[in-house]
């Protein structure tokens, strides 16, 4: 039987580079009073022996775990991956998160959380126990959730809240939803339409009170009326098709319709058919979200593409940054990293 390689030890670093274990120490924990020559030559001899800290150990010392955990909808997210439906919001915090973590020697891990259980407070407790993560990124509906933010300033562990711009605490980032749904307007408004309808999403969600604001600031900007023409759903497929037919039995029925998320604009799409309506000839849709789905969809959707990759990587840079510096909560909130309208073919002038 092959015997087990001997793992590799802060020591053995520190006798290979010539320095002390404690200098090994700071360089792990990017200490900025270490020389850069002897950072270089300590990375240097890790690189070489391929040393990974203890994760175990550091906890042990009451030193940083290099972990952050992301909080995401339990529902929705495992309705999503057991219907199968091509949504990729986790698939895309994944990518932002973990690559921006792997840049810094940190981990992330994304753990489901029901917002609505009157035991939140509880499971959140055990998941921090369990893990001690250095920082926590929170996803809508959690990131304005009064009983999650509670428990995380009594715990004192820095917290970015995705899609908020609440009170409470955090780094609050957003992609500027009113003005996403604004420029989706605007661009409707610009191919020659004058009533579009709006499908929201739930009041739970902050953002979807903000998208009807740029949507009704847009069409009154062009001095076109939206009572009627606003819909609500749950980011659902049908909550959608309820929402569409709402929309589409008017008898001035919209000649376009903006929906806030995929599945309720893929329902649009099919309620728009069961009325014989063509795309974009005689209705004209817009998606939020920009999954995979909608690039296949028939014809391809128009979407609002969620920066949600890039919002989670800086959410993560921002509390990687606040281990090294505690001031940094305080000067810099707000961030903003605009959406963008990605045209494809459902939109079009009316009667076209």
């Amino acid at each position: 039987m092959a015997r087990r390689r001997q793992a590799v030890t802060m020591r053995h670093v520190a006798e290979d580079a010539a320095v002390s274990l404690q200098t090994v120490s700071r360089v792990l924990h990017d200490d900025a009073n270490v020389r850069p020559a002897m950072r270089d030559r300590v990375k240097a001899s890790i690189e070489k022996l391929g040393y990974v800290p203890s994760i175990a150990a550091q906890r042990m010392s009451g030193s940083r775990s290099y972990l952050l955990l992301a909080l995401n909808d339990r529902d929705r997210t495992i309705s999503d991956w057991t219907e199968r439906q091509g949504t990729d919001w986790v698939d895309q915090m994944l990518l932002g998160g973990m690559l921006k973590c792997a840049e810094h020697g940190y981990r992330m891990l994304i753990e489901l959380v029901d917002t609505h259980s009157r035991h939140v407070e509880r499971e959140l407790t055990a998941a921090i126990a369990a893990l001690q993560p250095d920082g926590i990124i929170l996803t809508p509906p959690h990131s304005d959730n009064d009983a999650i933010l509670s428990v995380l300033r009594k715990q004192n562990i820095p917290f970015a809240r995705i899609g908020s711009r609440g009170e409470g605490g955090g780094f609050k980032l957003e992609m500027n939803d009113e003005g996403a749904a604004a420029a989706a307007t605007g661009h409707l408004i610009g191919a020659g339409h004058r009533s579009i309808g709006f499908i929201a999403g739930p009041q739970d969600y902050a953002l979807s009170n903000w998208r009807i604001a740029g949507w009704q600031d847009a069409m009154a900007e062009a001095g076109f009326e939206t009572a009627g023409l606003l819909a609500r759903g749950d980011f659902g497929f049908e909550s959608g098709v309820a929402a569409a037919r709402q929309l589409l039995a008017r008898e001035d029925r919209p000649t376009a319709i903006i929906a806030s998320s995929d599945q309720m604009s893929l329902a649009t799409l099919e309620v728009a058919r069961e009325l014989g309506l063509g795309i974009p000839r005689d209705l004209s849709v817009i998606s939020f979200d920009n999954t995979p789905i909608v690039k296949f969809a028939s014809p391809p959707l128009t979407a609002v593409d969620q920066p949600i990759a890039a919002l989670t990587a800086r959410a993560a840079e921002l509390l990687i940054k606040v281990q090294r510096n505690p001031d940094l909560a305080e000067s810099d909130q707000g961030t903003v990293i605009p959406a963008s309208l990605v045209v494809r073919e459902s939109t079009d002038a009316p009667g076209r």
